[in-house]
């Protein structure tokens, strides 16, 4: 099970990051943005082979599950 930041939000901020440094801008000046949505991978298989019982509401708001 992981709870990450959306890999798409992570490449959307590096270009913004680039964009702002290409334009002339510090890096040092760039403020540090934190993640606003994280997204929740649940592996089924590894769960099953550790004899976890994941509940049906978890599997129902995760992101991803890896049968």
């Amino acid at each position: 099970m992981s709870y990450i930041s959306s890999a798409a939000w992570h490449w959307r901020t590096a270009a913004s990051f680039v964009d702002k440094i290409l334009k002339g801008a510090k890096p040092a000046d760039i403020p540090i943005q934190q993640p606003t949505n994280f997204e929740l991978a649940i592996n089924l298989k590894s769960a099953n082979m550790l004899g976890i019982i994941i509940p049906q509401s978890l599997l129902q708001r995760a992101d991803e599950v890896i049968e």
